[in-house]
């Protein structure tokens, strides 16, 4: 049986499509990790432990936006994020993963630091990268990615992963490959040059 009514196939297989090519490509664990679309005042969201390499209608859920909703129990545990991103940017679609070198990244940043991009396409397109603090699935990380991701299509969790934004899945997903890249081009950076330093 499938958990909404009104929102078109195409919607979830574009969920299961870019949850596809996020553990092809290394971006997350099968089991960790959500994908949201807006829909007006609703969203669909991954149920939470989907496989996002496995997404079917089954695996996604639909819930307000404004409000809380029954669906939640089943929902994302990040739903309370992705609802509060939603409300305060313009976000038509959210991708949160693990990425190992932005996990990385923020470790060395801190809960509440800045994560500055060496390469010319990260600083190009994505400037600093602000690292943010707050529980897994909690109010406090609501708030803070959303004031994060008003003025950036990417955040890092600290210790926790990647949130990027964009007006499809298509561009959030790019977001994301390009917070992983600047973050990978960073720390193996940061290890040539301690290298290089101590010989």
């Amino acid at each position: 049986m499938a958990f909404f009514h009104h929102i078109s196939p195409k919607m979830w297989q574009e969920i299961a499509k870019y949850g596809r090519k996020l553990v092809e490509h290394g971006l997350v664990e099968s089991n960790f990790g959500n994908i949201s679309i807006r829909a007006g005042d609703k969203m669909l969201i991954t149920r939470t432990g989907a496989a996002l390499d496995e997404i079917t209608e089954n695996s996604v859920v639909e819930v307000d936006i404004l409000n809380t909703s029954s669906m939640d129990i089943i929902a994302s545990s990040e739903t309370v994020v992705h609802r509060e991103i939603y409300r305060q940017t313009s976000a038509l679609a959210i991708i949160h993963a693990h990425c190992q070198y932005a996990v990385v990244e923020s470790l060395l940043a801190g809960p509440s630091g800045l994560i500055l991009p060496v390469d010319s396409e990260g600083q190009y397109f994505l400037g600093d990268i602000r690292v943010v603090g707050g529980g897994i699935g909690s109010h406090e990380l609501a708030e803070n990615l959303a004031d994060a991701l008003s003025r950036h299509r990417g955040a890092v969790v600290y210790s926790h992963g990647t949130f990027a934004i964009g007006r499809t899945l298509g561009e959030a997903y790019i977001v994301t490959t390009q917070l992983e890249h600047s973050c990978k081009i960073k720390y193996l950076y940061g290890l040539a040059s301690s290298e290089k330093g101590n010989k």
